[in-house]
């Protein structure tokens, strides 16, 4: 009896759990901006490139079109000779009146590539108000409106997860399923409660926050910027917004070790820069609760339960996927299901060692904690 009512408890908190989660992410995408300045102040738009991948020359063609009336566009690639320079001239020269430019060179100032590559573009900006935005990212004409509408005296930066959109494939709508009602949802729900934090595919810095804590170089002190700008902000008693609704990145087709290996750095990043909220992650997803009810039923509960359950548990992320309009298919809620099926796999990955590799580069919490000693 006393392990039934246990399991019976545990089965309801996480639904309730996932219930008020979703209920969160939604009133997230309903809300108004938090306010903005009254006169829009110009902005820096970095974008760095490091070789072709699936959809570039959309992602990056969606730079030029903003709705706004002041911008500049700082491509920077680590290599003169990087694929993505030649286009990115193309595209430069397609668009003439848009203050754009491209910058090479590395500069060694982390162990974090991307921040390698971006330092340059920083140092370069004219402007006050700085995003930073993957070049996988889709930036619809009226992002830099959406962001800037969220500054207020609280806030020290921008923040926007990426929403997967057209995906080629089982593993890519798996890559979907992570993205979205998953990572985007707590991201969210965190939004709401208070505790808002970064994600590294869009960061739109008021710079005087970043400069206060010393620079660019102190988002090299984690193992991902995203962690650091999360400290970074907090650090001056400010605040991660997010801009609503978000913005789309093509995915394309994917394969199951490629959806494994970047979902497992990611969850490294997260337990090293933040372990308190890292731990919870074992009891995420379906998995666990569904093992519980595969308990009870095996001491007599009605096999009718394993399917109530699992319609109880996932219409609530369908809701969410409707209200943002994200992939959502018979095939996602099979991407789901496998996705919840690999979290506990996924939490246990994530204990193995304090490095990953990223893009071709290792990365590790020893040469994290070098650059952290820097001054």
């Amino acid at each position: 009896m006393g392990l039934t009512l246990f399991l019976t408890g545990f089965v309801a908190i996480c639904g309730i759990i996932q219930w008020v989660g979703v209920g969160l992410a939604l009133s997230a995408l309903g809300r108004k901006p938090a306010g903005g300045p009254l006169v829009l102040p110009p902005v820096s738009v970095l974008r760095p490139i490091c070789g072709i991948e699936n959809f570039l020359a959309e992602t990056l063609d969606s730079t030029f079109h903003a709705d706004y009336p002041t911008y500049e566009v700082i491509f920077c690639a680590a290599q003169a000779d990087d694929p993505a320079v030649a286009l990115v001239q193309s595209l430069m020269a397609r668009y003439p009146n848009v203050p754009a430019r491209v910058l090479t060179g590395d500069d060694k100032i982390s162990g974090n590539p991307k921040l390698n590559n971006l330092v340059k573009g920083w140092n370069a900006a004219r402007f006050d108000y700085v995003l930073m935005s993957d070049s996988n990212v889709i930036l619809p004409p009226d992002a830099l409106r959406r962001c800037i509408a969220e500054f207020t005296p609280q806030t020290g930066l921008v923040s926007s997860p990426p929403i997967g959109i057209r995906p080629d494939g089982f593993w890519a709508r798996v890559e979907c399923a992570f993205l979205n009602s998953f990572q985007a949802r707590w991201q969210m729900a965190a939004s709401r409660l208070g505790q808002g934090y970064a994600q590294g595919k869009m960061l739109f810095w008021d710079r005087r926050v970043l400069e206060t804590a010393g620079g660019i170089a102190v988002l090299g002190r984690e193992m991902a910027e995203d962690v650091a700008s999360t400290k970074t902000v907090r650090a001056q008693g400010k605040v991660v917004r997010l801009p609503g609704r978000f913005f789309a990145q093509p995915i394309g087709a994917r394969n199951r070790r490629g959806v494994w290996g970047r979902q497992v750095r990611w969850a490294k990043v997260r337990r090293l820069g933040f372990l308190t909220l890292f731990l919870p992650e074992l009891l995420a997803g379906a998995a666990l609760p569904f093992a519980a009810m595969l308990a009870l039923v095996a001491m007599g509960a009605p096999i009718w339960a394993l399917p109530v359950f699992l319609a109880l548990w996932y219409a609530p992320e369908y809701l969410l996927a409707t209200a943002g309009d994200w992939p959502r298919a018979p095939a996602d809620l099979a991407a789901w299901i496998t996705r919840d099926a690999l979290l506990p796999a996924l939490w246990i990955a994530a204990w193995g060692g304090n490095s990953f590799e990223w893009r071709g580069n290792a990365m590790t919490a020893a040469e994290v904690a070098a650059h952290k000693d820097k001054p």
